[in-house]
Formats: structure tokens, sequence, C-alpha cells
């Protein structure tokens, strides 16, 4: 029996995937943007810039692209349907909402309050899942969420225990954000304790942590791992790339290639008045784009001994088993004999 993915095409057999980058964002915004009515953006340029970033998402082999805008920070399924549906490409949309720092929805910390939450917030996200976003007709193909830096909060908490249960009723994927690399384990153990496969959890932002030990306590719970920060250096608290391949490849070679992922969280338009980056800024944020990893950071990891086996695994096969929740191997040490050791 074929595995389906959902995109907003519709249902995609999980083989077809192929080269898939698990957490981009054609489009982002914070909370209260739409708030700004000076700045209303045309859709038309959003799908011009999102067709010429599916263009060279496509020149590097890239077959999906999941993208990872939640329903709080600006999400817009019709103009993804559109792009994909022109540029000939898998996207997979989300349902779910950011980490309370930056996306809280005060709408839900009400409800919360009131005792409601949690059974409102269960309610819409198997409603989007089995029957479609509002009237779009287009199922989402992940649960996203977040937490805070060092700490979950109830807020938080709330999200991921009706996420680990949709979770068990339906078989999406959970991918999560992760402040600074902060909370790996305890997002894992609570999304289990939930009834969350943990074969189809990604913990994300995880190449903001730089400590190979809090890694694996991570990868030990049976999660994937996901190096998706790449080209954001020296900003919001982020490691420099060099550093991040060092811990990547250290991790390849202690065998956790089949648990990991790869991807940049660029942000291709910010939802609004158009940001302005201070030069300086700019400078630190100029490898921050859709091709960087296959241009930069695959040459650097082969120089480091990963194999192109090693690579096709991590872009190909492992998204491919979040979807289907094929149990992982944990350690793979076939395929580690050429790396060297950091």
């Amino acid at each position: 029996m074929k595995k389906m993915v959902n995109t907003v095409l519709g249902p995609v057999d999980v083989n077809k995937l192929g080269k898939t980058l698990m957490h981009e964002h054609f489009w982002f915004a914070y909370p209260g943007y739409s708030g700004n009515t000076l700045y209303v953006n045309d859709r038309e340029e959003l799908v011009k810039t999102g067709l010429e970033i599916a263009a060279k998402a496509k020149a590097h082999g890239v077959q999906t692209i999941v993208d990872a805008t939640a329903n709080d920070t600006g999400r817009e399924p019709e103009l993804l349907k559109e792009i994909a549906e022109r540029a000939e490409l898998n996207i997979i949309c989300a349902t779910g909402y950011y980490y309370e720092g930056e996306g809280a929805s005060h709408y839900f910390k009400f409800k919360q309050v009131l005792g409601q939450g949690e059974e409102e917030l269960y309610e819409l996200l198997m409603s989007e899942i089995t029957e479609g976003i509002g009237k779009t007709g287009i199922k989402p193909g992940v649960i996203k969420l977040g937490t805070s830096k060092d700490q979950i909060t109830p807020y938080e908490e709330m999200f991921i225990k009706v996420s680990g249960k949709v979770q068990r009723d339906t078989g999406i994927p959970i991918i999560t954000h992760t402040e600074r690399g902060t909370m790996g384990p305890e997002q894992a153990q609570m999304l289990v304790s939930a009834g969350a496969n943990p074969c189809q959890v990604m913990v994300g932002h995880m190449d903001g942590n730089m400590d190979i030990s809090y890694h694996k306590r991570v990868l030990e719970k049976g999660v994937f791992s996901a190096f998706d920060r790449f080209g954001i250096q020296d900003f919001v608290g982020c490691p420099m790339d060099e550093d991040r391949i060092s811990v990547l490849i250290g991790l390849i070679g202690s065998g956790y290639v089949n648990q990991i992922m790869m991807a940049h969280d660029t942000v291709n338009v910010w939802l609004g008045k158009p940001v302005v980056w201070p030069e300086q800024m700019k400078k630190k944020l100029e490898k921050w784009h859709i091709g960087h990893i296959f241009e930069n950071i695959i040459p650097a990891l082969k120089e480091g001994g990963v194999t192109e086996e090693q690579i096709n695994t991590i872009l190909v096969d492992n998204p491919k088993r979040l979807f289907t929740g094929d149990p992982v191997e944990k350690r793979d040490y076939a395929l580690q004999n050429n790396i060297r050791k950091f």
C-alpha cells in the first residue's frame, strides 16, 4: 500500500518526494503585521518571488520544499498552490503555531485560561488535516510548533500535548522550532508522552547548539534532528557554519546519519513593510539563500569525508522516513568509514 503525503496540490506518493528541504519559508510575518494597513503585500509579487526561489531550488535537484510557516506567521496556502502548479514543485504546508516569545496568540492564551484551549486547538488541527485549511481544500502535510529558549512555557506545552495527540490520530509528522537549539530532549519526551511517534518528529534548529553530547541526547530519543539554519551566521544567537559542519560531521561519524535533516529556514519575503537590513547584518546573512547548502555546505561536508550516499540519506531518505514513520536505525556504522574524527 502506497504512503501518500499531503502537498498543496494534493496527495503525492512518498517515493516521489525526492530531494527535500524540510524547513523553509517562501514568506514569513510576525503576528501583528496585518495591522499595518499602509503595507499590503502584492500577491502577484509574492508568487513571482516564490517562482524564482522554486527555480533556484530545482536547479539543485530539489523536488520538495516544506514551507514551515505557521497559522500565525503569514501562511498563504493558495499562493503556495499557485507556485507549486507553475513551478512543478512539491510544496508541503503546515498547520500549527509559533513559539510564545515571537508568536503568542492571545486568542489561544485566553481560551487556555478558560480551560478550552486544548479542545479547540485539537479540533482546529484535525479539521485542517482531514478537511483542508478554511475553504481552500488544501491540506497541510506537517504540524509546526515551537518552544522558548531554555524553557517550555505553559502556552507552548498546550501545543505540544495537542500536537502529539493529533500526530497519533493522523500519522502526520511534527516539525519544531527550538530557540537556539535548547529544549530538544524535553520537546521529544513531551511529544512521545502525548502519543507521538518519535520516528515522525523532527526537532528543528538544533544547529543552534554546538554541544555534540547534547545532540546525542536528542537523537537517543529516536527523533530526527535538523541542521536547518545554514546561512544564518553570527545572528540571533546562531553559530558559524564551519562550527555547524564540524558538529554535523561528528554526528555522522558517530552513526547518526539516519536521523539528520538539512535546510536553511530561509525567509524570502518579510510580509508587511519591507525590511531594511543594516549593512553589517546584511553581510552576515549574504549566504542565507535557497542554494547555500548545495553550493557551499555539501562540498565542505565532502571534504570532511561525508559521502554522496550519506548526503542522499539526509536529503532524500530521511524526509521520506519522517513521512512514512518507518523505524529509524540509530547507528549506521556501515557508512561512516570515510568520516574524519573531530
